[in-house]
């Protein structure tokens, strides 16, 4: 089969590889469609002397038809249409013909959804999800123990909120009757963010592009008094810490318990945030280590979302070239030429592969 893997540049290699065997808890995927993320292009920089890393296939976004499944698999059979997180920093990745994932990160995809809309979901979406609901501890849309009155009365900032994390972190939040949802973005705001907030229940967009002190003003005045406990940085970068440090929340007392502020990151190492504030990082790995639960529960929940309609793919741009087109998709984003879009590839476009229609 063909695969393309990576080194630091990045560099993009094709080449030829046998076709991989599932384990008995995993399910071989014939890729019609792979995404890629922005740590896809970091990952060869990091230890450009490590293998598999400095030329690896990284890709983690599948979306495809099953192949073949193992033993122990029982939800899925070859000829289903579905998408899956691959587990990152191991072999056999969604840049090639065919891909592997474990079970409890496979997901159908609806018949109304596209390979292109699927293929931009599994890390992204699974990534929101972690931030929201373990690292920050909200409620999730179906827990009876939290009133519509306390969550209408829970400030959430999604900074970032048009990235691809941030636009699943809003619809999720909003899923989950979260407001008021004050969301920073820029450029994409305005199309991409603005229709899904509801003004009356508090819901704003600030324009980070206005600068620090706009931000900061912006967030305070949505806030009108209320305490900031929970913030998303879908960012992480270039000031963004910053800004949420000026308005996150000293701990307040509810009833007999203190409650502490919590932002939660998307990039490695300390943020700058005060000490009063708990940090964490949202690591989506989490799903094949210690949180393989949540990522079971949380995939099957998406998927029924997309067959709803009230949970949505980011917007898609396919690569030309197939595997060949990697190499500019991760260009574009380690120049951050991506701007509220996910990069796609189509497998069958590479040169080399012959298939029908799929």
């Amino acid at each position: 089969m063909k695969e393309a893997i990576v080194a630091d540049g990045p560099k993009v290699q094709i080449i030829d590889s046998p076709i991989p065997t599932p384990n008995d808890d995993q399910v071989l995927i014939r890729v019609v469609v792979s995404g890629c993320n922005p740590k896809d292009w970091k990952i060869a920089g990091l230890m450009p002397d490590k293998f598999p890393f400095n030329q690896g296939n990284q890709g983690d976004d599948i979306a495809g038809i099953v192949e073949a499944v193992g033993s122990r698999v029982w939800e899925f059979k070859p000829g289903d249409r579905v998408a899956a997180f691959h587990e990152m920093m191991t072999p056999h990745g969604s840049w090639a013909e065919y891909a592997v994932a474990w079970q409890h990160t496979t997901f159908h995809i609806p018949k109304e959804i596209t390979f292109e809309e699927a293929a931009a979901l599994p890390l992204a979406a699974m990534t929101a999800a972690v931030g929201l609901f373990s690292r920050l501890g909200l409620p999730e849309p179906w827990a009876k123990t939290v009133s519509d009155e306390e969550r209408e009365n829970t400030p959430l900032v999604i900074y970032g909120a048009s990235s691809a994390v941030g636009y699943y972190a809003l619809q999720l939040a909003k899923r989950s009757n979260i407001h008021p949802l004050i969301c920073i973005a820029g450029r994409a705001g305005s199309e991409r963010v603005a229709p899904l907030l509801d003004e009356a229940k508090g819901d704003v967009l600030i324009d980070y592009r206005e600068g620090e002190k706009a931000v900061v003003e912006g967030i305070k005045k949505a806030l009108n008094g209320r305490p900031l406990l929970h913030a998303f940085d879908a960012v992480s970068e270039k000031g963004t810490p910053e800004h949420l440090a000026q308005v996150l929340s000293h701990p307040v007392q509810k009833g007999d318990k203190e409650v502490r502020a919590k932002a939660t990151f998307v990039l490695f190492g300390k943020m700058g945030v005060p000490e009063y504030v708990d940090q964490s990082m949202t690591l989506v790995g989490s799903v094949h280590q210690d949180e393989k639960d949540f990522g079971y529960v949380w995939f099957r929940y998406m998927a029924r979302g997309l067959q709803e309609g009230w949970f949505k793919a980011q917007r898609t741009e396919v690569m030309p070239g197939g595997l060949a087109g990697v190499q500019e998709g991760l260009e574009r984003l380690k120049d951050g030429r991506a701007s509220a879009v996910k990069y796609v590839y189509r497998i069958k476009e590479t040169e080399g592969v012959e298939r029908g229609d799929e």
